[in-house]
């Protein structure tokens, strides 16, 4: 597995912004596919953005045009900037990562409120 480190999350009011930033070990040049996941209290898990190796980038409807997933294959991190954010965005957020096997990151909580 690669081990991955999410920072960056934290309460934001409505509006705001916040930037994710997910940090490795491994290099990431080397895997296929990362992406970001978000889970909100009482619901399942759901993708937020996906960025292949060789930067195509995909995003969730509810997130389009507010969101921008980006990778440094130099500093080994993926980071999501998080625009306009609303108060149904808040759910933990987890780093993922996929090279043939799975590896999840802790997670960090971002709270949308005012």
């Amino acid at each position: 597995q690669v081990p991955l480190v999410e920072t960056g999350g934290g309460l934001v009011q409505p509006g705001g912004s916040l930037k994710l930033s997910c940090a490795t070990s491994a290099r990431i040049s080397n895997i296929y596919y990362m992406a970001w996941y978000r889970q909100a209290p009482g619901k399942q898990r759901e993708l937020v953005a996906v960025i292949l190796s060789g930067g195509t980038t995909n995003y969730a409807n509810s997130v389009k045009g507010r969101c921008t997933i980006s990778r440094d294959n130099a500093k080994n991190t993926v980071d999501l900037e998080m625009d306009s954010l609303k108060p149904e965005d808040t759910a933990v957020y987890y780093c993922y990562a996929h090279n043939g096997i799975e590896s999840w990151g802790q997670g960090t909580q971002v709270t949308v409120s005012s």
